[in-house]
């Protein structure tokens, strides 16, 4: 239990359960997160910021056609009058709303810096100026017309709306994204023109199925184009469930240099991707060389985009660069839908497509209502005030009269009776009777006669006033015929929307479809080889591995220059295709590719900056990976397996654990194999011969045990064939063989028997 201070009851101290009282001030602080600051409402698609924004800028009067004003007075209004939680957050949220980059239909003009594609930040809010678009506009048409309701701002001095008229679906149209508590939304935007056909079909056939929408919607439309490849059930899929991805692709061409040259020319980037850290992350490509295929990359863009990449050769494939770009970048990204909005402003939803569009087709009929009602009720107060002047001039003497020289002007009109029998002489359809009980005029209508100007006392004037009430009654039956019919709603929702179609069409500024839908087409994977020129290297490594890979097959017997202290360790042939193989004491296999590896004009670099390989593991063996070979690897412990190659590469530089080994012991062998059997020699210069098949072929483990020690370990092991017999340099340098085994051939994990005359004193194999 804890004491809380109660602020409703004057400080009176409570008696709470700690458990209950967080709970119910996190609930509290949830509710408000996702009402109040995160999700949009599905019936105008904007927050609480944006839509105070929008209505300050209208109290300014910032109309589209009008004068700009400093966004610090914007910000500044907005957050005194209706959004306290700093000016920081609203500029930059006005800011947002300006650039056109981000949003598919801007609804502020921003003059100045507002930021670009680059991912720069607008300029401080002194400098800069902005006005409403004809987008903004159009979300608050009809707002002075009773069309939504208004609350008090947060001190209760002021009203706000709390939802805006809306004639188009702008939260489809300009998406939105947002993180709330224990919920999310990201909705990709839309093109107005196709969300309108859509909605006129919704009116049409209500009950129309998903499906049919996407005839009218078939997907985003992006605000910096780009090329959507996703498949149409997967579309359809993330429509339906209100949950999906769509994948976006940059736009791209191939531009002719002439004699054979050519370079790509990307002209649009995906949405949200900030073109500097594009470049960077390309560059970086190239640096590390995992798109080999690429040589250079450049920004020539100014107003429009335009990234220029160059192939490292004129004769690779255009379709395989750019599979590889897209792979590898941000060329490509997914677009995550998740159409989780507030229905009615109040309740949290994930909607489908239809549900969305059906959202706003309701608060459309409602506005229509609101609207209609409205004028209705405008038309009412004017018929009164008409019927009352019209009375006046049939009555001009005996009005001129009461007002000269009664004291008390407006009762006198209000008490005097005007039933038709009081008036002058007129017919039958000229007359109207006044609204008052028993022939007398309203208050409304004494006030309109005594606000009447001496100028208005001619008969041009009463003409006007039959003439104007005629169009008012006939206004008023056609409200009162719409508001009574269903049919007529729609019929006037489905007019306005055609006009909304034809505002922000193609004809308006950036209207038509910007993104593009492609069949959806999978990158397949390309192997190293066919992206690298095929080109004679030689691999060297030094004692302290440092690797560097020298232009051709030089001689293998050529000395060297190597650091002070260091000297050559291994040497071999190789192809800038090759991949090599590097293993290591703890028993793990890195892959390092060739055609990444240092040019041989200096000493090279150390390998253990390629690989992650511990300080405190050595390098046992390097070489070059040959597809289909098998591997005898084994450890100083005499215990060892067969591997096959192509089960050791390694996809990371963490490399892959093929032998397991535990200190002290440590791994000692890796040779390939070559003929049908083994022949190891331990510490203790005792040979085994056994065959090849006795061994197991495993892709990772301990291995079993090639031969018996009491004392000591392995020294080396091979492979050799049986009937040619088993060579070594005896210590004169010469090549001595030996094809009689019978005396050491045994079973696996035998002992051997002492090495034959002549054998190295350094118990190594050839």
């Amino acid at each position: 239990m804890t004491d809380l201070i109660d602020d409703n009851h004057d400080g009176e101290i409570t008696h709470e359960s700690l458990r209950r009282a967080i709970g119910d001030r996190y609930l509290t602080y949830a509710l408000s997160t996702i009402m109040h600051r995160a999700l949009p409402d599905a019936r105008d698609g904007l927050k609480p910021v944006h839509r105070r924004i929008l209505y300050a800028m209208r109290e300014l009067r910032l109309a589209s056609g009008g004068g700009f004003r400093k966004s610090a007075k914007i910000s500044g209004d907005v957050m005194g009058n209706y959004h306290p939680h700093g000016d920081a957050a609203i500029y930059d949220a006005m800011a947002r709303l300006a650039q056109d980059f981000n949003v598919r239909y801007p609804l502020v003009d921003g003059q100045g810096n507002f930021g670009n594609i680059d991912g720069d930040n607008p300029a401080a809010s002194r400098y800069t100026e902005a006005r409403m678009t004809m987008a903004a506009e159009a979300l608050l048409e009809g707002l002075n017309e009773n069309a939504v309701d208004f609350r008090d701002n947060y001190d209760g001095t002021l009203t706000e709306p709390v939802v805006l008229p809306a004639t188009f679906p702008n939260l489809l149209a300009n998406g939105s994204s947002g993180i709330a508590v224990g919920m999310a939304t990201n909705i990709p935007p839309h093109n107005i023109a196709e969300l309108c056909d859509a909605c006129l079909h919704l009116i049409k056939t209500p009950d129309a199925r998903d499906d049919t929408i996407l005839n009218y919607v078939p997907a985003p439309d992006f605000p910096t184009g780009g090329v959507i490849v996703e498949s149409p059930e997967s579309i359809a899929n993330a429509y339906r469930t209100g949950r999906g991805s769509f994948r976006l692709r940059a736009r791209w061409e191939v531009e002719d240099l002439g004699r054979g040259q050519w370079q790509i020319v990307v002209t649009e980037i995906p949405y949200q991707v900030q073109k500097s850290k594009l470049i960077e992350k390309i560059a970086e490509l190239i640096q590390t060389k995992k798109v080999p295929i690429l040589g250079d990359v450049r920004d020539e863009s100014a107003d429009d985009i335009r990234l220029v990449l160059e192939p490292r050769s004129k004769n690779v494939d255009p379709e395989l660069l750019m599979g590889m770009m897209f792979r590898s970048s941000d060329l490509e990204v997914r677009f995550s839908l998740n159409m989780n909005v507030l229905i009615d402003g109040v309740t949290p939803k994930v909607c489908s497509l239809k549900e969305v569009l059906r959202a706003f087709l309701d608060h459309r009929r409602e506005v229509l209502q609101r609207r209609s009602q409205f004028r209705v009720d405008k038309i009412d107060h004017r018929l009164e005030v008409l019927d009352g002047l019209i009375i006046a001039f049939l009555n001009l003497d005996r009005v001129i009269d009461i007002i000269r020289y009664d004291e008390e002007p407006k009762s006198a009109l209000m008490n005097e009776d005007w039933s038709k029998d009081h008036v002058r002489a007129m017919t039958e359809a000229d007359y109207v009777p006044p609204r008052g009980s028993s022939g007398s005029l309203t208050e409304v209508q004494a006030e309109a006669i005594l606000n009447m100007r001496l100028r208005s006392l001619r008969r041009l004037e009463e003409m006007e006033l039959v003439r104007e009430r005629d169009a008012l009654i006939a206004e008023r039956a056609d409200l009162s015929d719409l508001l009574a019919s269903d049919d007529l709603q729609w019929s006037k929702i489905a007019e306005q929307l055609k006009d909304t179609k034809k505002k922000f069409g193609k004809d308006y500024a950036n209207g038509a479809r910007k993104s593009a839908i492609s069949q959806a087409t999978e990158i397949e994977e390309v192997p190293l080889e066919a992206m690298i020129d095929k080109e004679p290297i030689t691999i060297v490594c030094s004692q302290m591995g440092w690797i560097r890979a020298m232009t051709g097959h030089i001689d293998l017997t050529r000395e060297l220059k190597f650091k002070d202290g260091d000297g050559p360790r291994f040497i071999f042939h190789a192809e800038t295709t090759d991949r090599i193989l590097v293993f290591a004491s703890n028993g793990r296999f890195y892959t390092v590719s060739a055609v990444n590896l240092p040019g041989g004009r200096g000493m090279g670099e150390p390998l253990r900056l390629m690989v992650d390989l511990p300080n405190d593991a050595e390098i046992v063996t390097l070489f070059a990976h040959r597809a289909g070979e098998k591997l005898l690897v084994a450890s100083s412990a005499g215990d060892g397996f067969i591997v096959p190659e192509e089960d050791v590469v390694a996809q990371t530089k963490t490399g892959k654990q093929v032998l397991n080994v535990k200190a002290p012991n440590h791994a000692l062998i890796c040779k390939r194999v070559q003929g049908d059997h083994v022949a190891t020699v331990g510490e203790n210069r005792k040979v085994l011969v056994f065959a090849l098949d006795e061994l197991p072929e495993m892709g990772r483990g301990k291995g079993v045990r090639l031969q018996k020690y009491k004392d000591g370990g392995l020294s080396d092991a091979t492979t050799f064939t049986l009937a040619d017999g088993l060579s070594w340099h005896d210590p004169a340098g010469r090549t001595r063989s030996e094809t009689d085994l019978s005396e050491w051939t045994a079973k696996r994990a035998s002992a051997g028997r002492m090495a034959p005359r002549g054998f190295p004193r350094d118990n190594k194999f050839n």
